[in-house]
Order: C-alpha cells, then sequence, then structure tokens
C-alpha cells in the first residue's frame, strides 16, 4: 500500500513563503527531514531558567491599548543559531521569513543580540502568549511574553428618552464594554423648575438601582418607582476605566402632570383705568388657558378685553374699565391630564378727582411756606391785631359824626 503525502523543501535554506510543494512517496529521508525542521523551529525545549542560565528572557507583559502599536523583543547573543516567533502554535517569523499571513505583524530587529517583532494596530483578538524560540549549540530554549490589550470604554446599548405621567415606574439601562471592564453611573443633571436632585443610592450589586434622593448611581441599570415632576429632565450615563476619556450619553425623561396654578392676586383700578389680571399655571404638557365671568366664557377682542396666553401664564387685559366690569373672575387651566382653576377679583378704587388735587396743593404749598418761614400765632399777637382795629373804626366814625353836624 502506498502512503500519499506532502512534503515541504525549503527553497532557501528555511521554511517560508518560498517553500514548494511536492506530491508523491514518502521516503524516509524526507521524513527525517521534516522531523529535524520541525523540531528546530518549534519549542520543544524547557523554559529558560531551567538550563544557561545566561539566556536573557523576553519582556514578561506587554499592556498596549486598542489601536496602537506593540513591539516583542528578545535579547539574543552569539550563541543563538536560530530564532522564531510564535504566537500560540503558529509561527509568526522564523529568522528572516515571515509566516504570517497578517501584513500588521512586521519585523523590527533581526540583530545579533535582539530578534524584535512588532504587531500594528492592535485589537482585541491579538491578547493573548507570544514566545520567541530559539535555538542554541545545545538545545532549543524558549521565553514568553503576554500582551494585554486595554479597550477605552464604549456605551454600546442606552435608554431611549422617555415621556411618561407622573406615578410611573421608570427604569433606564445603560451598558457598556471595554478592558478593563469600566464602570458605569447615572447622574441626575436638569431637574426641573421646582426639583431638586433625585435619583438612587450606590448599588452593592449589579442589580437594578432604585433611586430615592441621590444625584449619583453607580450601576447599570436605574429604577424609579413612582416618579415625580422632581425628577423630571437629564440623565447622564458615563462609562469610564481609566484606559481613556469617558463614554457619555444622555437620556430625557418628560413627567407629564396636570395643571397646579398658585395662589393669584386680587387687582384695583379706578374706572376709566386699564385693568390687568394674570394667571400662572405649571404643566406637562403646556395647558390651555380660559376665563369666565360667572358663567360666560371671555372671548379675546369682545367687550374691550385682550387674552394672551403663553405655555404657563395668561393675562386678561381692560382698556377701559368701567362698572360692569368689576367681579370676580375665574381662571381654568386644563390638559390631558387634568384641570385646575383659581379666582381672581376685579374690584374698584377711589381715584382723586382734580378739584381735590388742586386743593390738597394748596394746602400742601401753605403748609410748607408756614414751615419755611417758622410762622407762628399766639394769643398776644391776636390782641394787637384787634386793637388796632378798634381804634380805627372809631376814628372813622368821629370824623364822621363832626362833618355831619
Amino acid at each position: 500500500m502506498r502512503l500519499l503525502c506532502v512534503v515541504f523543501c525549503p527553497a532557501r535554506g528555511g521554511f517560508g513563503p518560498g517553500t514548494r510543494q511536492l506530491k508523491g512517496f514518502c521516503p524516509g529521508r524526507w521524513l527525517m527531514l521534516l522531523a529535524l525542521r520541525l523540531l528546530f523551529l518549534v519549542p520543544a525545549g524547557e523554559p529558560v531558567g531551567r538550563g544557561e542560565t545566561n539566556f536573557p528572557k523576553a519582556m514578561d507583559n506587554v499592556t498596549v491599548r486598542q489601536g496602537e502599536n506593540a513591539v516583542l523583543r528578545c535579547s539574543i547573543d552569539s550563541g543563538v543559531t536560530r530564532v522564531a516567533w510564535l504566537n500560540r502554535s503558529s509561527i509568526l517569523y522564523a529568522g528572516k521569513d515571515k509566516w504570517s499571513l497578517d501584513p500588521r505583524v512586521v519585523i523590527v530587529t533581526n540583530s545579533q543580540t535582539e530578534y524584535s517583532i512588532q504587531i500594528v494596530r492592535v485589537d482585541v483578538y491579538d491578547e493573548g502568549p507570544y514566545t520567541c524560540s530559539v535555538q542554541t549549540h545545545n538545545h532549543p530554549r524558549t521565553s514568553r511574553v503576554h500582551i494585554i490589550v486595554q479597550v477605552p470604554p464604549k456605551i454600546v446599548n442606552i435608554s431611549s428618552s422617555v415621556s411618561v405621567n407622573e406615578g410611573s415606574n421608570v427604569t433606564l439601562m445603560c451598558l457598556a464594554i471595554g478592558r478593563p471592564e469600566p464602570t458605569v453611573t447615572w447622574h441626575h443633571l436638569s431637574p426641573s423648575v421646582a426639583a431638586g436632585r433625585r435619583t438612587g443610592p450606590k448599588s452593592q450589586d449589579r442589580g437594578a438601582s432604585q433611586a430615592s434622593g441621590r444625584d449619583f448611581v453607580e450601576d447599570e441599570y436605574i429604577e424609579i418607582t413612582g416618579i415625580t415632576k422632581k425628577q423630571a429632565g437629564e440623565y447622564q450615563c458615563t462609562a469610564y476605566n481609566e484606559v481613556s476619556d469617558p463614554d457619555v450619553r444622555k437620556v430625557e425623561v418628560i413627567v407629564n402632570y396636570p395643571p397646579f396654578i398658585p395662589d393669584t392676586k386680587n387687582v384695583g383700578v379706578a374706572v376709566g383705568r386699564e385693568g390687568i389680571l394674570q394667571c400662572e399655571a405649571a404643566a406637562v404638557p403646556p395647558p390651555d388657558f380660559e376665563w369666565y365671568k360667572e358663567d360666560r366664557r371671555l372671548l379675546n377682542g369682545l367687550h374691550g378685553i385682550q387674552i394672551k396666553s403663553n405655555e404657563d401664564r395668561s393675562v386678561l387685559t381692560f382698556f377701559n374699565v368701567s362698572e360692569e366690569d368689576y367681579g370676580n373672575y375665574t381662571c381654568v387651566a386644563v390638559n390631558k391630564l387634568g384641570i385646575s382653576n383659581t379666582s381672581v377679583l376685579l374690584f374698584e378704587v377711589s381715584e382723586p378727582t382734580s378739584s381735590t388735587q388742586i386743593q390738597e396743593e394748596k394746602t400742601s404749598t401753605v403748609l410748607a411756606n408756614w414751615k419755611d418761614r417758622g410762622a407762628v400765632l399766639d394769643g398776644n399777637n391776636n390782641a394787637s391785631g384787634g386793637m388796632t382795629a378798634s381804634l380805627w373804626l372809631l376814628v372813622i366814625l368821629f370824623v364822621h359824626f363832626l362833618f355831619k353836624f
């Protein structure tokens, strides 16, 4: 029976890309040559440190970031006859001959003292053990190095922005990859107007964390039970592992709630003047506003009034207030979740007339002049003035009677 096999014959004194393949019978000498070649290249001897102690070791570990270059060095001496680099069971380089098909693997130094290769743009699948195999005059020696690939953190899956009604339960998820495994944290960045910062406590395991009064959670999941409008806003997920800058993503949580109207102020206006009533309401989604006087709804532009509303405020304006305008008004705010209302009173205040204003001005002027002059009226001055007037009257009467008689 004939045994058919394939024998590799080195074209340039070694195994490499120039190897020829011959098909035929397997004579004993070719099998012996093949066995010698394999024994010569494959690290079959004991590790360095058990025989010749003067053979230097390669690097223990090489730590490199994903995408960077890794250089594997192997120190040799004059007693070395053959060298090779292997990755697990695959030969990368044997002397100057390249066996690896990966174009990223290149030889860097091949001298009497160093035999080094480089892996360009290292990726995670390049991580693992590498062996420098050296043939001396005695027997093969090996030296090993381990490549550790560090991968920057990257968020690969995160919850989408969500809109929920107040009182609902919300779960946010943020998954990240990297080497070493990244730490994931949640922060509540922008609480609503009436909100403080409220998310959850630091998790003690990899399960979901319950948000309950803190703005920091170290976990991939965060749960908010019975969410309130104070817990609305932006939530930021951060993944970091000290390899590079952290990866950051944000999620918007919108909390819908019915309108809430704070206390309003009554307004006093004189007849003929302009009167303004205001009504503010907080709600998500923004509310629609309506104004009523008793049971009659007021419309913009009718009866000399104007109504202007935006997302959180409505203003009712009277350009010329009349007696009929005084009374109680109701502001109503409504959205899909509920309704709220408040009452505002427009009441009359008296306004000074022009004659009253003139008299008040004259009185003020006289009082001011008295104050400035420091005038004082006392009893003696009044008696003196009275005596003088009486004497003049007696003189006039006496003269009148003389001419008459």
